[in-house]
């Protein structure tokens, strides 16, 4: 089979309603756009008068008016389009209404590009569609999205290939010379063995077989998740890639034999193995958080990701100047409307498939209540961290517990599950303080830690003045272990902007604020790189003296280490790719020699 990608659909409707919108609020930020269709309360009363069409029918490969046209009229894209024509509710639902029982994937106002659809009744609408394993209808509804009254349906639109594997995402494996590729598609254990087929370029393929994973609603905690947000997530695939050749490039791609014997497979992608652990070359790290996705037909007009669509488009325009993602938290912000992470897989594709994307666990991924979370809330939409375990992969042997490290080349990472409790004595702090001292500085002298909530510093409104806001003993719990094994650099997510600190340590700077760094450092660099996408955060009028550089806008973080001694940090804005904050370090190893039992004080400068 040939290449898949997105599709347009043009959409020809009879109604009208465009509503325009800026940077959310912060009230508003964490608000799935889908949530705030009001599904429950749809009615069916199709009118005789109103229709809507959608051509093609296949992907992959004048109407008359209506005399009720009105601006608060939209469109919703429904898959599996039986999800539209009104089918028995499963519980909790009962037999009490919605008629619907299923959220759309995504929605436009009927007007959005035809300005006259209220006075005509006639307008054109173009969706960009992706494979989701189902077909598609289009609901023409009255009522705005508060009170919804579902007046037309159209006929169905599929891809040729439903089932097709598709959306690879590749992530560091349990060592150095090991690549996973996580993929998604609609074909079972009953129908297919999946496999992904890869070696060096131009040298004979290998065969590697593939784990096969799903879940059911039972699976998740609660509503929209177990409700009107879900969605058959298809079959997650995990192959491993081992005895790779350090910085070689290799082929690969995804394959399913199915049950009569003939082969299905993806496109050919490719990617450049790790580096071997303290290799001397040239290495460059990506690191931001809080994207989420973004529609770039317009759709869900009220969507809180505005520079998402802007981060992504700079990552993909400079693939071949970057080695390795870092993606703190805070992924899709689906919130428990299970299409969006088809929908998110899909934006990162050209991304996630040639570079290590490694994710870490964030609010929106994990937190519910009951459920295991450190926080007893609700952010993540009743998912309570299954989808972000199933669909991606990451180095960890129990992927409740988010935490794990990972090398490349001159750096050692140390990634954190701020969703977990991290205070010591709990199994996290041990693996904190573990992953830190781990670290062979002679060979691997950039030491990072990650994690998705600030449990450093931070100049935000819930930060500034304590400092831990809802992360009881952050700071106080790790800042000896941050001084003890010298960390150079903390980053975070969670709060959408940017900001870092000078080296500092007990809120004090052990060195002054510099774009040089020349020695050691006395202290650790806090970074917050929460501008991946998300609307944007406030900071505190407070002037924190340990702050170097803010701002309020979308961006992420770029690391080059050229060798032992020299690293690059450029913070750069997503609007257009350029640098806006930059410093470097240079030192030598017996800078960071790390501390023996009781030869490093518990205090420094800062006392």
């Amino acid at each position: 089979m040939g290449t898949l990608s997105i599709n347009r659909i043009l959409l020809l409707v009879t109604l009208l309603g465009l509503a325009s919108y800026g940077v959310a609020k912060k009230s508003e930020n964490h608000q799935q756009p889908l949530s705030r269709i009001a599904i429950h309360r749809a009615r069916i009363a199709l009118e005789k008068s109103a229709y809507v069409t959608a051509s093609p029918t296949l992907l992959g490969l004048g109407l008359p008016k209506c005399p009720n046209a009105s601006n608060s009229d939209w469109i919703a894209v429904f898959s599996p389009a039986s999800s539209v024509t009104g089918s028995t509710c499963p519980a909790p639902y009962g037999k009490l209404p919605p008629l619907l029982c299923t959220a759309p994937i995504k929605y436009q106002y009927a007007n959005y590009s035809t300005a006259d659809y209220s006075k005509t009744g006639n307008g054109t609408l173009s969706f960009l569609l992706i494979n989701q394993r189902a077909d598609f209808a289009f609901a023409l509804f009255s009522g705005d999205i508060s009170n919804p009254n579902m007046i037309a349906v159209s006929n169905t639109t599929t891809f040729a290939y439903p089932n097709a594997p598709l959306y690879p995402r590749l992530a560091q494996g349990q060592t150095w010379n090991e690549m996973t590729v996580t993929w998604t598609s609609g074909y079972g254990l009953n129908v297919s063995e999946p496999f992904v087929e890869w070696g060096r370029q131009g040298e004979t393929q290998t065969l590697s077989p593939a784990g096969t994973l799903t879940f059911t609603r039972e699976s998740l905690c609660g509503p929209p998740a177990t409700t009107v947000g879900w969605r058959d997530p298809g079959f997650i695939h995990t192959s491993f890639m081992k005895e790779l050749w350090p910085n070689a490039m290799y082929t690969y791609k995804l394959g399913h034999k199915l049950v009569n014997g003939s082969y299905v497979y993806s496109p050919m992608y490719s990617f450049k193995s790790s580096p071997y652990p303290g290799q001397d070359s040239l290495q460059r790290v990506i690191i931001f958080g809080d994207m989420g996705k973004g529609e770039a037909d317009g759709s869900n007009e009220y969507g809180p990701q505005p520079g998402s669509l802007n981060t992504t488009k700079q990552l993909i325009n400079d693939l071949n100047n970057y080695d390795i993602v870092f993606h703190n938290g805070d992924i899709t912000y689906a919130n428990g409307y299970l299409s969006q992470w088809d929908q998110f897989t899909a934006q990162i594709e050209p991304i996630a498939s040639t570079k290590p994307y490694m994710i870490s666990s964030g609010n929106h991924e994990r937190d519910w209540p009951n459920s295991g979370s450190f926080y007893a809330g609700t952010d993540s939409g009743g998912e309570c961290g299954v989808l972000a375990e199933t669909m991606f992969s990451v180095p960890t042997t129990n992927k409740d517990n988010f935490w794990y490290s990972t090398d490349y080349g001159l750096f050692h990472f140390c990634i954190a599950d701020t969703e977990h409790d991290w205070r010591p004595g709990t199994p996290q702090y041990l693996f904190i303080e573990q992953c830190l001292a781990s670290a062979d500085r002679q060979r691997q002298p950039w030491l990072i830690f990650i994690a998705h909530r600030v449990l450093g510093y931070s100049s935000g409104l819930p930060y500034a003045l304590e400092g831990t806001s809802d992360e009881p003993m952050g700071r106080d719990s790790l800042q000896q272990l941050w001084q003890k094994y010298k960390v150079d650099l903390a980053f975070y997510g969670h709060i959408h902007n940017y900001e870092r600190t000078c080296p500092v340590y007990e809120n004090v700077c052990t060195m002054p604020a510099t774009n040089f760094f020349q020695g050691t450092l006395n202290g650790t660099i806090h970074v917050v790189a929460g501008g991946g996408g998300q609307g944007l955060d406030d900071f505190s009028p407070v002037n924190t003296t340990w702050s170097v550089y803010k701002d309020h806008d979308w961006g992420f973080v770029k690391l080059t280490a050229f060798n032992y001694t020299t690293l690059l940090f450029e913070y750069k804005k997503s609007r257009d790719g350029l640098v806006y904050d930059s410093f470097t370090i240079h030192r030598n190893y017996s800078s960071i020699v790390p501390c023996t039992f009781d030869s490093c004080p518990l205090t420094t400068l800062a006392t």
